[in-house]
C-alpha cells in the first residue's frame, strides 16, 4: 500500500538508460544462450511498442541479426509500413515484406467478416469500410455494449450495437490477421535461425490485448514488464524517429481508423498505465482521481474493468492443457528458464 503523497503522476519515471542496458543483457541471455538462435525477427507495425523492441534487438545482438518484418494487408494504414521502413532505416536493420492480404483472402477472412458485418447492416458489401468501437467507461458502465461502425464507399457512416454473434464472428475471422502475421514470422524465424520477439507492453500483456496463437506467440517478450509510458521514455533514450513516437496508439486491424482506446481500454494510455500501476499496489480510487483528473467512482470503473479483462482474458494466457503433470517437462522447463517472477 502506498500513501497519496507517494502516489503521483511520476510514479512510473524510471531510468532509461539503466533500463535499456538491462534489457539487452536480457536478450542476449534469452537469444543466444536459452533459445540457442542467431538473432531476432521483430513484426514491426510502425507503432512504439515494436519499435523500441527491434531497437533493443539490434544493440542486444547486433543490427546484421535482427530482421524486421511488414505485413501489411489491404485494411492496414500504409502510413504502418512507411513507418517500418523508416525505422530500419534509422537502425540499419534488414527488412522483408510480406503482403498476406492473399492468405487472408484464401482463408475466408474478408469474406467472413462481411458475412458478420451483413448481421447487422445487410447492405454491407465491397468498398465499404468498418470498425467496432465501445463506448467511454467514464459515462457508464459498459458491458456488452460493442458497437459497430461502418461508412460506404460515398463516406456515408452508420453505427449500431452489434450482437453478441455478430461480435463474435467478426473478431474470430479478423484474428486470422494476427495469426498469419505469426505464422509468417516465424517462417522467417526458422529460415534464419532467429528467435521471434513478441512485443507488448504490460498493459497489454496484463489486459489481455493480444490474440492466442497470434500476437501473443513470440519466443521472447522482452518489454512485457513496461507500462507504455516507459516504453515511450525508452523510445526517446533510443532515438526512435519522432513521427512513430508521436504517433497515437492504433489496432490498425480494421478498415477504419481506430485508436486502442475505441477498441478495447477504459482510457488513454497515460492515465490507463497510472490506473493499473495504482490498482496493483493497493491505492485507493479517490487517491488516484485527484492525481489523473477523473471522479473517485470513475476510477473505481476502471479498477472493476481491469478486474473482468484479467478474468475473462485468463485463458489467453494458459498454455496448452493436459490431462495429467508431465514432471519432466515442467523440471527442464523450470531449470531452463529459471524463476522470473514478477514483483
Amino acid at each position: 500500500m502506498i500513501s497519496k503523497k507517494e502516489f503521483s503522476k511520476d510514479v512510473l519515471n524510471i531510468d532509461a538508460d539503466a533500463e535499456i542496458a538491462s534489457i539487452t543483457a536480457s536478450i542476449r541471455r534469452m537469444v543466444r544462450q536459452t533459445l540457442r538462435r542467431r538473432g531476432a525477427v521483430v513484426a514491426v507495425s510502425g507503432g512504439i511498442d515494436s519499435s523500441v523492441c527491434a531497437a533493443l534487438c539490434a544493440r542486444a545482438l547486433g543490427k546484421e541479426s535482427v530482421l524486421a518484418l511488414l505485413l501489411p494487408e489491404r485494411d492496414s494504414s500504409p502510413l504502418s509500413t512507411q513507418l517500418g521502413r523508416t525505422l530500419a532505416a534509422s537502425l540499419g536493420i534488414e527488412t522483408a515484406v510480406e503482403d498476406i492480404s492473399p492468405v487472408l483472402e484464401a482463408s475466408g477472412c474478408y469474406r467472413r467478416q462481411t458475412e458478420a458485418i451483413q448481421i447487422v447492416f445487410p447492405s454491407y458489401s465491397s468498398g465499404w469500410k468498418n470498425k467496432i468501437t465501445i463506448p467511454s467507461i467514464l459515462s457508464g458502465e459498459r458491458l456488452n455494449l460493442s458497437r459497430l461502425t461502418v461508412q460506404s464507399p460515398s463516406g456515408e457512416s452508420f453505427e449500431s450495437r452489434i450482437p453478441v454473434r455478430a461480435y463474435l464472428q467478426l473478431v474470430a475471422a479478423t484474428n486470422f490477421k494476427q495469426r498469419i502475421r505469426t505464422m509468417m514470422t516465424y517462417y522467417h524465424a526458422d529460415r534464419l535461425n532467429f528467435a521471434v520477439c513478441g512485443t507488448p507492453n504490460r498493459l497489454e500483456y496484463d489486459q489481455g490485448f493480444f490474440v492466442k496463437s497470434g500476437d501473443g506467440s513470440a519466443d521472447f517478450k522482452p518489454i512485457a514488464h513496461l507500462y507504455k509510458t516507459q516504453v515511450y521514455a525508452l523510445a526517446e533514450a533510443l532515438g526512435i524517429p519522432e513521427e512513430i513516437r508521436l504517433r497515437k496508439p492504433t489496432s490498425d486491424t480494421f478498415s477504419l481508423p481506430q485508436t486502442q482506446e475505441e477498441f478495447y481500454f477504459a482510457l488513454p494510455y497515460r492515465e490507463m498505465d497510472l490506473c493499473l500501476y495504482a490498482h496493483n499496489r493497493g491505492v485507493a480510487a479517490n487517491e488516484v482521481a485527484a492525481v489523473i483528473g477523473l471522479t473517485a467512482e470513475q476510477v473505481e470503473r476502471v479498477y472493476k474493468d481491469i478486474e473482468a479483462k484479467r478474468r475473462t482474458t485468463l485463458p489467453l494466457h494458459l498454455p496448452p492443457l493436459t490431462s495429467s503433470p508431465i514432471p519432466e517437462i515442467s523440471k527442464m522447463i523450470q531449470n531452463s528458464v529459471g524463476d522470473r517472477s514478477e514483483e
